[in-house]
Parts: structure tokens; C-alpha cells; sequence
């Protein structure tokens, strides 16, 4: 069933293996093996790339939750306590507005199977595996990609790699414990980040339901990472460290540029600059563009000034103005 990812996982890898290994034949520093481990992190920019409209969808769907949040808090308030009725009122919501709330996980789910293919694919790089030439690898290249190493710690090794496989590969297994430990505790640490950088800007959803998978991404992915990761080889945590620092980028460029609309229930409202007559001043009105950017509708140019009547009002005392003449009438 994922043979197609196996391959297609497989495919770009190597293809990016002989480019990086016509520019650095043969080269080590600091103990690593650059031209797989560039193919690994090329492997990620691909994969991006390819899901940038995924990426503008899962924008656009929290932008559209965003602006449903006053009427989401209305709905809490006015079913209080009753969770049935709040749940079936939330989907209606949504249904009617055609938000769907799934949506700013799609990245995610589409990026599971990928790496599923390439923990597959790292998983079958022994010394001891006949099949060399599996998912179109020759052997020259299984070989190689067998002893490449980060930092020492050979890429198909994990923490909880046997010491007689790390030998085989050509490491030793503390040299691979250290290199994995600090390895996982900073996908550990991009994971949180990156989750936390979206709630920081767009805001605690007002739906509880939302809420706790906002918490679920910020806490317990990192915290299963921490249970899980000890398995994973070196290669597949320099992918989700690398996809980690690609989304932190490419989330704090979006959020620069195209700011989420400011919205009752998410974040704080901005306040107004007051004049000098205490009131505040008009608020201007914001469309949500491709990526939410904001566009003020200012007021017309052609607006007539307001003119009170008290300041056309003669003085007290004052003579009359003729107005024909436009001078003082004569007694």
C-alpha cells in the first residue's frame, strides 16, 4: 500500500544525493557524512515546496476560525452548560460559514506519510540486508548511505540502536547515544516552538474543542517525541528538526508580512489613539486577503466638513453683518 511513497521517497532522496556528491565527492568534516545529510535536508525543502498549496489552505482556514471566534464565544455563552447542544450549534457554524476547523492540521497528516516512507527507508540501511537494490537504490549507493554518518553517529542508527549494529556501522554505541539524545531533544524543542509561535500570534481558540487540540499540538507531540524518539534513526530526527526550523521560518515570514485580523476572543483588541476631545478615533475597517492582509477603507475624500452653528453665531454685542455687502449694516 505505501510501496508509491517508498519509491517516490526514495527517488528524490537519491536524486539529490548525486548532485551534493558531484559537488562534495567524498568529503568529511566534523565527522559527517555532508552529502547525505544535504540530501536529507533537500528532501524537506521538496517536500515543502510541493506543499505550499496545502500551506495556503491551512492559512486560510485559520484566518476564516479566526473571524468566527465572537460568534463561537456568543454560542458558549448562550449554551452554557449544555455541551450537546454547543457541539451541534459549533458544526452548524461551521457548515454555514464553511470553516473547517480539521484543516490547520492538513499539513501535518500529508507530511505523516513521507515520513513514514523515509523511516522505512533508513530502517532497511544494514550491513546485514541482502536487498541492496530495493526501491530503485543500487549498491554502491545502499552502501554508502549504510556508513554515512552525523557527527560520528551513523544516520540508520538510533539511541536504541544494539551495540553490535552501531559497530557494524562503524560507530561506537555512547558516541550514537549522545548524538541522538541531544538530536531528540531539540526536535523535542522545535516542535514546541513552532506550535507555540502559531498560538502566540493567532490567539487560544474560543471552540474547547479546538482548544484542546491547539493543547494537544503544543504539549503532547512534544512529550510523545520524547517517548518515541529514542527509535527513530538519526536521519528521520535530522528531517523533522530540519521540516521544524523550515515551518518556524516560513510561519514567522507569513506572520510578518500578512498579520492575523485582530479578533474578540482570540487575541487582545488594540486599542484606539484618542484626540485631544477625549474620544477615540475611527476605526478602520480590515479584508482578509489570500493570506489575511489587512487593507484599510479610509473615508472618502470628498466628505464635507462638519462646521458647528455656535461658532457662525454672532457675538454678543457685536453689529449686525450685512450679508449682501458683507460688511456692518448701517444704522
Amino acid at each position: 500500500m505505501l510501496e508509491w511513497i517508498y519509491w517516490s521517497i526514495s527517488w528524490i532522496l537519491l536524486r539529490w544525493h548525486v548532485l551534493w556528491d558531484a559537488i562534495l565527492p567524498g568529503r568529511e568534516f566534523l565527522a559527517t557524512t555532508w552529502e547525505w545529510v544535504l540530501a536529507i535536508v533537500f528532501l524537506v525543502i521538496t517536500v515543502r515546496a510541493l506543499l505550499f498549496p496545502v500551506f495556503v489552505k491551512q492559512i486560510r482556514s485559520q484566518r476564516a476560525m479566526q473571524a468566527l471566534q465572537p460568534q463561537m464565544k456568543a454560542l458558549q455563552e448562550k449554551h452554557k452548560g449544555d455541551r450537546e447542544t454547543l457541539q451541534k450549534e459549533m458544526m452548524e457554524l461551521y457548515r454555514k460559514e464553511k470553516a473547517n476547523p480539521l484543516m490547520g492540521c492538513l499539513p501535518m497528516f500529508v507530511q505523516i506519510p513521507v515520513f513514514l516512507g523515509l523511516f522505512h527507508v533508513l530502517k532497511r540501511l544494514s550491513p546485514t540486508n541482502p536487498n541492496t537494490e530495493l526501491y530503485g537504490w543500487t549498491t554502491e549507493q545502499f552502501k554508502s548511505a549504510t556508513a554515512a554518518k552525523l557527527f560520528g553517529a551513523p544516520l540508520p542508527g538510533s539511541f536504541s540502536s544494539p551495540e553490535a549494529l552501531l559497530v557494524s556501522l562503524g560507530s561506537t554505541s555512547l558516541n550514537t547515544k549522545i548524538v541522538a539524545a541531544v538530536c531528540v531533544l531539540i526536535m523535542m524543542a522545535t516542535t514546541y516552538l513552532s506550535s507555540r509561535q502559531m498560538i502566540l500570534k493567532t490567539g487560544w481558540n474560543a471552540d474547547p474543542q479546538q482548544r484542546m487540540i491547539q493543547k494537544l499540538m503544543l504539549y503532547g507531540i512534544p512529550l510523545g517525541l520524547l517517548v518515541s524518539g529514542w527509535a527513530f534513526p538519526l536521519g528521520v530526527i535530522l528531517y523533522w528538526v530540519t521540516n521544524n526550523l523550515f515551518t518556524l521560518g516560513q510561519q514567522q515570514w507569513v506572520l510578518r508580512k500578512y498579520p492575523p485580523p485582530v479578533t474578540e476572543g482570540s487575541t487582545p483588541m488594540k486599542r484606539t489613539k484618542t484626540g485631544a476631545d477625549g474620544k477615540s478615533g475611527a476605526a478602520k475597517a480590515t479584508k482578509s486577503g489570500l493570506f489575511g492582509k489587512t487593507k484599510a477603507d479610509t473615508e472618502p475624500s470628498n466628505a464635507k466638513p462638519v462646521v458647528e452653528s455656535k461658532a457662525l453665531a454672532p457675538k454678543p454685542g457685536a453689529k449686525p453683518v450685512n450679508p449682501k455687502k458683507g460688511g456692518t449694516a448701517k444704522k
